[in-house]
């Protein structure tokens, strides 16, 4: 079975499944039904500190394991999700931040390992 890094854990990579609907819950949770029957309430602010993209990327890794961002009302407060082909959304931030495509795989693995 293939296997994924996921916090320096190796994890096995799911058959990957598109999600049946996803739906903003109290602008504070992303909630995703999947076609499995599973569901996960992901947290705004865990979207925001796992952004995919690039930039985001390039800031994580130029900080100490021990630093804490922070983060406005604005930057984990979400204006508009699009679907991305069939595999992965795009999420519009309120801050203007829009750039991080949210592979369907990358949320199943948030979701499943979240302990929030």
């Amino acid at each position: 079975m293939e296997r994924v890094e996921w916090e320096g854990q190796a994890l096995p990579l799911q058959r990957i499944m598109n999600p049946k609907k996803i739906k903003l819950i109290e602008n504070k949770n992303l909630l995703i039904s999947w076609q499995d029957g599973k569901e996960h309430s992901i947290p705004l602010l865990k979207l925001r500190k796992l952004c995919p993209c690039a930039t985001c990327l390039a800031e994580r890794e130029k900080q100490s394991k021990t630093y804490i961002p922070v983060f406005s009302e604005n930057q984990i407060t979400i204006d508009e999700i699009k679907q991305v082909g069939n595999y992965a959304i795009a999420i519009f931030w309120k801050d203007g931040h829009n750039t991080g495509i949210y592979e369907y795989t990358f949320l199943r693995l948030i979701g499943e390992n979240s302990k929030d």
